[in-house]
């Protein structure tokens, strides 16, 4: 490859010209080749193979067959599903199911861990944990009748928590420890490994959120002994707003936990009706009401296309592209008064580099301003000083990221963000 100037449009569309992974972009819908999305961190595209999907679902399965397709895969299609994710997570097949929603899962799952950890008093995340997570442990501290606390491990820059910290805070009486896989923030990614060895080490279980780590970094469940994980499947997978989440169980805790929701697709045997609940065995007594099929059958072709192109391929494209959009930030941004929001160490960070800036929300919607500049660009903006541009392997290109570096040179440097008002809109 030719090394003359990194710093060239020319390099960029050599980067895209020989990527192993460039045909897959082809396979999402893009309306639009003139606008630069960098929010697949967010909300993944749509797959061209999805409209047909549920198309067929609809007016096939719904429309023609009706209520016999209960008995034509609907019934289990949880469980299938849930063999795919587990192929994308490193997990047996029989250990993860989709279901229901992140919130509603960790809900789940952490009331089953202080269960089983019954002499336990003390619940440990982070301070860059998402605010969602943490609300549903403060809400279980409260229906416990305040026996646990949650002790929160506290990062020095916003951006890692070192293991001196870990050390520090997790101990003999700790229940349980939650966290983000990935952080939603500054995509700094905990050695899950490591982490769950630790708590191990103390007698805590582990639950990983993997919200903003499936399908753009490998997990290994299995080979990092993890106890517990949920995970939403509309960022990386691709699944649409507000798709099925999937939580997975270790299968030697399986028949030990118990779900605080029972209901019906959860019983043993649904379709005898009985009136005693009998849980169903291994994964299933994690399910509650019916799924949401429509939901459900959009998850796949997301799912087919990651397994199709494989996680270590995802991955190596991941790293090289957030290399690439940081050796640019510190080139051309860092001068022009922007500070990098995520580690510096692949190895480190998840699938979206964070820039921080004092006008971040601002600079944003100049971003997405068609007037200005040379192309429309979505990026993510997270308060208070946050704008998160999310790389998604699958589909997003070298120029992308090259074009909207330039673009936020240009808008902080001609002082175009200073346009627009402060005033927030009701989702950022």
């Amino acid at each position: 490859m030719d090394q003359h100037n990194k710093f060239s449009i020319g390099y960029a569309n050599q980067l895209d010209r020989e990527d192993p992974l460039k045909g897959f972009r082809d396979r999402f819908m893009i309306t639009d080749p003139s606008l630069i999305y960098l929010d697949g961190n967010s909300l993944g595209r749509l797959p061209r193979v999805t409209a047909s999907r549920l198309k067929s679902v609809i007016a096939d399965e719904w429309g023609d067959r009706l209520i016999r397709s209960w008995n034509e895969g609907w019934y289990e299609q949880s469980s299938r599903l849930g063999k795919k994710i587990a192929q994308i997570v490193g997990a047996h097949p029989d250990e993860v199911i989709v279901c229901d929603s992140t919130s509603i899962n960790l809900y789940k799952l952490v009331f089953a861990a202080l269960k089983m950890r019954k002499n336990r008093t003390e619940i440990v995340s982070d301070d860059m944990n998402f605010p969602s997570d943490l609300y549903v442990i403060q809400g279980l501290i409260k229906q416990f009748g305040n026996q646990h606390i949650l002790r929160l491990m506290k990062s020095s820059d916003g951006v890692n928590v070192e293991m001196h910290e870990m050390l520090r805070i997790i101990g003999k009486k700790t229940a349980l420890v939650t966290l983000s896989h990935v952080a939603f923030k500054s995509a700094y990614m905990y050695d899950m490994k490591a982490v769950t060895d630790l708590a191990h080490m103390e007698g805590a279980l582990v639950i990983w959120d993997l919200s903003h780590s499936v399908g753009a970094v490998p997990i290994y469940l299995r080979n990092a002994n993890v106890d517990l994980a949920v995970g939403c499947t509309y960022k990386y997978l691709n699944a649409g707003p507000g798709a099925p989440a999937f939580l997975f169980v270790r299968k030697d805790l399986q028949e030990q936990i118990e779900s605080p929701v029972r209901g019906w697709f959860g019983q043993d045997d649904p379709f005898k009706f009985g009136m005693t609940y009998k849980p169903a065995a291994g994964m299933k007594k994690f399910l509650a009401g019916s799924p949401p099929l429509l939901s459900q059958s959009a998850l796949e072709p997301g799912l087919d296309i990651t397994i199709e192109a494989g996680m270590t391929a995802i991955r190596k494209k991941s790293t090289d592209q957030t290399d690439y959009l940081i050796m640019l930030a510190k080139e051309w941004l860092v001068p022009a008064g922007f500070r990098l929001g995520s580690p510096v160490e692949s190895q480190k960070r998840g699938s979206h580099v964070t820039l921080k800036h004092a006008e971040a929300f601002r600079i944003c919607n100049a971003l997405m301003d068609r007037e200005v500049g040379e192309a429309l660009i979505i990026p993510d903006f997270r308060e208070p000083n946050n704008i998160r541009l999310g790389v998604a392997p699958l589909y997003t290109t070298y120029l992308d990221l090259f074009l909207a570096v330039k673009q936020l040179k240009d808008i902080v440097e001609n002082g175009w963000f200073k346009r627009y008002t402060k005033e927030k809109m009701s989702v950022t």
